[in-house]
């Protein structure tokens, strides 16, 4: 069964969970960075596996994306958009929010 992720910061990638396969992609928003997937699995994950990794990976994602807003925020600024930055910045506090909140279920599943 082959899935769609699209997200609204502009990128998308397929992944086909049928079989093990290992697969390099690019998320294009403003960065570099390159996500490595291996979906080859001795044995099926539990469901707390799975959402282990997917807590690691929105944390790593989030981050990125607060470092991003926080920098876009100060060349607004720079720029003379105070109210523009304040709202980007604003943006950035609200996914060290989003990150906490991650961190904390990671930890509560691991218990």
């Amino acid at each position: 069964m082959t899935h769609h992720h699209d997200h609204s910061h502009g990128h998308s990638h397929d992944h086909d969970h049928d079989h093990s396969h290992d697969h390099d992609h690019s998320h294009g928003h403003g960065h570099s960075h390159s996500d490595t997937h291996d979906h080859s699995h001795p044995h099926e994950l539990t469901f707390e596996q799975k959402l282990e990794k997917l807590f690691s990976h929105w944390i790593d994602h989030n981050e990125s994306h607060k470092d991003t807003f926080f920098t876009w925020a100060g060349r607004a600024k720079d720029a003379g958009l105070d109210t523009v930055a304040k709202n980007i910045e604003t943006a950035g506090q609200l996914s060290e929010d989003v990150t906490r909140q991650l961190k904390e279920a990671l930890k509560n599943l691991k218990g």
